[in-house]
């Protein structure tokens, strides 16, 4: 026995070193072999940059597997994310088949281990996604050497990785930190079911910007079938447990031309209502703990259908829950929340907003005995289809308390009993047939962004419609009163038939809109204002519109202070700086109304009419006459600007800039006399500017206007009619005497291209024109566009360095035409087509007597025929043409010229 038993332990013995020896000896024998077929076959079939610092190959990094570990190993990802990381692992390692690799002399994979990795998965809004890396056989190059390596998995080892996956396609991020995972099956087979334990420490899921889970601990034991050929995938068995609410995930995914299909059921049936709670995002960690609940619930989510972006293809998504017997008391509430019962359903149909369907069958809780009783049954949103009807009588307090609404602190006695039912149609003048009553009494405000709260809420409201139609609506506020910061407000009217409308309204009271502002907002955000009202309107919408004002009752004072508003009009916002505004019937009067739009300031004087209607109807006409005073207007602010997209997560944002003609409303005839002490516009700086305006169906007029510019006292008289967006009709006429034509060449762009032979003038010049034409999306003429016409007489210029004259008198070899002086001359120019065609004039200097006449373009082309007259009365003259550019201009002998090829403006719809 004792023979037997030492034998034994020798070739036991031996047995163990051998092993030994071979687990050191094997990865000895086959490194730089291994690590050579690894990268010849990823340079087969990786379309992607792959890097690795470092290579191992050994049985003891994963025993008792013998691994190929790659340190540090990178893979980029496939066009057009080439420049985007795809995988980052701190260790990627590869099992290796040791029976193939000794007698095939065969790298066979059938095992991966990841640890400590970044896998960032992209799919952009076209359907292209960073992970397709692998080529397919038509992309592999015949003439390389093949590898003698496979992958043939049966494990996939995933540790302490971080995924995300983002796609734009579908709008889904998942972002899953601490992500571990363990997959076993046959993975060789065409067909196979993959087997998963895995772990997840925080996972978020958001669809459409939306989050629905946020940081949630991840348990899941799964059964997958996939099909290699059809790329379909089918979840046979899929228990997850989210925190601690258990879930069964079921369904199918397959990838079809253009898109996917897919059949996703989750659903946790018959869970407790706590369970639930805990799955929610981390807000409600703090008040879980504090919060006992009791119940039963079932939710169902499902996603079914195709999503092919090319035809705007989407699955439908539809959710359920259900509560029963529920019970929620926040720490120890001595009313809770009891008898919770809920059935609410959702569909959204080719997940279209415009389909939304939601229906609370019931939703029911008592707070001793208060209670909350509701069914409520909303198809579609843009012309809802409603069936509701709401009963209500609790104490708010006893309801934020049982709940733990920590966020706001309500008060008040709360009554409603409202029912509704019908199409929600303004534009066929249909509403739901509604009939209910609402009343808050005693109520009170506060939340932790402001100190105080408002207080002495009370409210009564009725509302009867039982035609469902617009002409048959009544609503009573009897009365709407609060007090807030120790001032108090008061509401109470009403109102019918929205079809001529009927209103009996009274407002009196003080309101600080900076402070209460911050009651329902966050501090930091840049509101005020104070508005202080002694309002009574009572009539009909129809006596203001036809002028019956004797049938009107409507009076009052309304103080405004430091109130912002905005108009779709206007890019930027128009402040009321200061506003004391007197109501009489139609009429609203204003003293020393002080404004601003952004850098430009106005005080006003005077009275607008038509208010009521104005207010009520989005077709009546504002009208009014007053005074217009401003010590600084920017005319280039009031540019429509465009709205810029929604900006990307991460970048600056710059704010708009103007895009657009400046509109002015069609709603508006105002009659201004107009002062303002400085006027800025495309650069230039008007000083001293007088006129009448008048604004009138989108057209405004300026006439009998006067200002200075560069110096020089200008009479204009001005039309301008926005036509769309991007272009505007103008026509002005203007005369101005004596002014520098050098500084109005470099200061005036429009002068600037009509006399661009005025560049190396100096000198006294007048100028009386007319020009009408259009405007473009920056507020400049379109050249081609401009008709008109009129005079510069020349008092006393020097035309020094003139490119023409030089030219001239290099062409004749006389020299004093160089730089001439030009006295009492008038040139008269027509413009149309983008030709500008100068009359025929003449002068005289140095003893010549030149005559000039042709066209000229505001492209700079030159048509010039002269006469040069010689001296000493010009009797023999000489014929020259001037062709050319401006810049480079041509003098030849002769009378022949180049015609000017005419543009005629065409006009587009934009």
């Amino acid at each position: 026995m004792k023979k037997h038993l030492m034998k034994g332990f020798k070739i036991a013995g031996i047995s163990v070193v051998s092993m030994l020896l071979l687990l050191f000896i094997l990865p000895k024998l086959f490194p730089e072999y291994i690590t050579n077929q690894i990268k010849l076959f990823a340079n087969e079939n990786i379309d992607g940059e792959l890097r690795f610092e470092g290579s191992n190959l050994s049985f003891f990094n994963h025993f008792p597997s013998l691994t190929l570990t790659l340190n540090n190993f990178t893979l980029k990802g496939a066009a057009p994310f080439k420049n985007d990381t795809l995988i980052h692992s701190k260790e990627m390692a590869f099992g290796i088949n040791v029976s193939r690799l000794i007698f095939n002399k065969e790298v066979k994979i059938d095992q991966i281990f990841v640890s400590d990795a970044l896998f960032n998965i992209k799919v952009n809004k076209k359907g292209q996604a960073n992970y397709s890396v692998y080529k397919s056989k038509s992309n592999k190059n015949s003439a390389q050497e093949e590898s003698e390596t496979s992958i043939k998995l049966e494990k996939i080892d995933i540790k302490n990785t971080h995924l995300v996956y983002d796609d734009q396609s579908t709008k889904i991020l998942i972002d899953a930190r601490g992500f571990n995972y363990l997959g076993k099956g046959d993975l060789e087979e065409s067909i196979f079911d993959l087997f998963t334990e895995a772990k997840i420490d925080s996972f978020d899921f958001t669809f459409a910007g939306e989050p629905y889970l946020k940081n949630k601990n991840v348990n899941a034991s799964l059964i997958t079938k996939i099909n290699t050929n059809s790329l379909a995938l089918e979840f046979k068995q899929n228990d997850l447990k989210i925190n601690k609410l258990p879930v069964d995930f079921k369904g199918t995914f397959n990838f079809i031309k253009d898109g996917y299909a897919m059949d996703f059921t989750i659903k946790s049936t018959d869970s407790n209502l706590y369970d639930f709670f805990t799955a929610l995002p981390p807000q409600f960690t703090t008040w879980l703990e504090k919060t006992k609940i009791e119940g039963k619930t079932d939710v169902l989510l499902t996603l079914k259908g195709k999503y092919v972006e090319a035809t705007n293809t989407k699955p439908d998504l539809a959710f359920n829950m259900k509560i029963r017997k529920g019970m929620i008391a926040y720490d120890k509430v001595p009313v809770p929340a009891t008898n919770v019962f809920l059935n609410f359903d959702t569909q959204l149909p080719s997940l279209d907003t415009q389909k939304l369907n939601v229906k609370i069958d019931s939703i029911f809780f008592n707070l001793g005995k208060d209670y909350l009783n509701a069914i409520v049954d909303v198809k579609g949103l843009e012309k809802p289809v409603i069936a509701a009807h709401i009963r209500a009588a609790m104490d708010l307090q006893k309801m934020n308390r049982a709940f733990g609404i920590t966020s706001i602190d309500l008060k008040g006695i709360l009554n409603a009993d409202i029912t509704a039912n019908g199409i929600y149609d303004m534009s066929k003048k249909i509403l739901p047939k509604t009939k209910g009553i609402f009343s808050l009494r005693n109520g009170a405000i506060k939340t932790p962004y402001y100190p105080h709260p408002i207080t002495a809420i009370n409210l009564n409201v009725n509302v009867d419609n039982p035609t469902g139609t617009t002409k048959d609506l009544l609503v009573k506020i009897n009365p709407a009163s609060f007090i807030f910061e120790d001032k108090k407000m008061k509401v109470e009217g009403r109102f019918a038939n929205l079809e001529d409308l009927k209103y009996d309204v009274k407002i009196n009271g003080e309101l600080d809109l900076a402070k209460i502002y911050k009651v329902f907002s966050q501090q930091g955000l840049d509101v005020t204002g104070y508005i202080k009202a002694s309002l009574a309107f009572k009539g009909t919408q129809s006596d203001a519109t036809h002028g019956r004002y004797n049938k009107l009752h409507n009076s009052g004072t309304l103080i405004l202070k430091d109130i912002t508003t905005h108009s779709q009009y206007l890019p930027k916002a128009f402040v009321i700086n200061e506003g004391v505004f007197t109501f009489k019937q139609d009429q609203m009067k204003f003293n020393n109304f002080r404004a601003s739009y952004g850098k430009s300031d106005f005080v006003m004087n005077g009275s607008m009419g038509n208010v009521i209607n104005f207010v009520l109807s989005d077709k009546a006409v504002l009208k009014g006459n007053f005074a217009l005073k401003s010590n600084n207007l920017y005319v280039d602010e009031f540019m429509y600007a465009s709205p810029d997209p929604a900006p990307v997560e991460g970048t600056v944002v710059n704010p708009p800039t103007a895009t657009g003609v400046v509109v002015i409303p069609p709603n508006l005839d105002l009659k201004l006399n107009a002062r303002a002490s400085k006027v800025y516009w495309q650069g230039l700086k008007i000083s001293d500017l007088v006129g009448n305006v008048s604004l009138n169906k989108g057209k405004l007029n300026l006439n009998e206007s006067g200002f200075i510019i560069i110096g020089c006292p200008v009479k204009m008289d001005v039309v301008y009619n926005y036509e769309t967006l991007q272009r505007a009709f103008f026509d002005f006429k203007i005369k101005a005497d004596d002014f520098d034509i050098k500084r109005a060449y470099n200061e005036i762009e429009m002068f600037r291209n009509m006399a661009s032979a005025a560049k190396s003038a100096q000198g006294i010049v007048s100028l009386d024109y007319a020009v009408k034409g259009k405007l473009n999306q920056d507020m400049k003429p379109i050249y081609s566009s401009l008709t008109g016409g009129g005079v510069l007489s020349v008092k006393e210029v020097k035309m020094k360095g003139f490119k023409m004259f030089n030219s001239v008198s290099k062409s004749t070899n006389f020299e004093s035409i160089k730089d001439p002086d030009v006295t009492k001359v008038a040139i008269n120019t027509i413009i149309k087509n983008n030709i500008i065609i100068i009359e025929q004039f003449k002068f005289k200097f140095a003893g010549f007597r030149p005559r000039i006449e042709g066209t000229s373009s505001f492209d700079g082309q030159l048509n010039i025929k002269m006469r040069l007259g010689l001296p000493p009365l010009g009797i023999i003259g000489i014929p020259l043409t001037v062709t050319g550019t401006q810049e480079k201009p041509k003098v030849k002998l002769g009378k022949k010229t180049e015609e000017i090829e005419e543009q005629e403006y065409i006009e587009t719809s934009k």
